[in-house]
């Protein structure tokens, strides 16, 4: 989602010219490519496949068959981890732990199905502003109460700085999350200063926002994260301009963070 102006095969191309040795793939454009052949795309390029982003919205209709789907084709493509958006309150309610309590439950009727497919559901919680209408999960705390009611390899957490960064809690529910063997993925993305009206597109290039990320990057070594470290940025101006060349500029600010 980065580098969204990019075609599959021209992201795979970039990718592998700059070294870069994995990729988190977004649905919508796996599926019009297609499952399978995305699949061999990325294959027989010699990438892995981090992650499949995204499962969840459980407080819509329809939720199961396609999360179901989404864990079939997390499978299809060779990835152990598909990421969760919880969803936000049902339409004309206010009844935020009514809702919660409605993501719970379908993470415990999904997670089996998920097991017995060797997929990982990995609970991303979101800033807070976007409880109403994306994700009534706001903590890793608030993640971790759902996760740790089933094996860490069906349900775990997504740990994303820049959904968490502002939390004084969120270290200490890291290294919990670390020692259950439950981060299924890190996430990095920066904050901007003022946030865009669009708030979903405030994600900053890596090192020109205010989230301290090499502290991050260090709390998850000392919580035993050895994953893939995947960089996720919805921002309006990189996805205007030339794909390859935000892609390597996101290498190199990797790289200097």
């Amino acid at each position: 989602m980065t580098v969204k102006q990019l075609s599959l095969p021209e992201l795979v191309e970039h990718c592998v010219r700059l070294g870069v040795p994995g990729v988190g793939l977004w649905r919508d454009p796996v599926r019009a490519y297609g499952i399978d052949a995305a699949a061999a795309l990325v294959r027989e390029a010699g990438l892995t496949v981090t992650t499949l982003c995204r499962g969840g919205f459980f407080t819509a209709d329809g939720w199961e068959d396609d999360n179901r789907a989404a864990i079939d084709e997390a499978a299809a493509l060779g990835t152990d981890t598909l990421v969760l958006v919880s969803g936000g309150l049902p339409p004309g309610s206010r009844d935020l732990p009514g809702a919660r309590a409605r993501i719970a439950d379908a993470i415990g009727r999904l997670a089996p199905y998920a097991g017995a497919r060797g997929i990982r559901l990995a609970i991303e919680p979101l800033h807070p502003m976007y409880a109403s209408d994306r994700c009534a999960i706001s903590t890793l705390d608030q993640a971790l109460a759902i996760a740790e009611r089933h094996p860490a390899e069906q349900v775990g957490v997504t740990v994303d700085t820049y959904h968490l960064w502002w939390d004084e809690n969120a270290p200490a529910a890291v290294e919990r999350a670390g020692a259950q063997g439950r981060i299924h993925s890190f996430q990095l993305a920066d904050w901007a200063t003022p946030l865009p009206e669009g708030v979903l597109e405030g994600r900053a290039q890596l090192g020109t926002g205010v989230i301290d990320l090499p502290a991050w990057a260090a709390l998850l070594d000392r919580a035993g994260y050895t994953g893939p470290v995947e960089v996720e940025l919805f921002n309006a101006a990189l996805w205007a301009r030339d794909g390859a060349a935000v892609l390597e500029e996101t290498v190199a600010a990797y790289r200097a963070v």
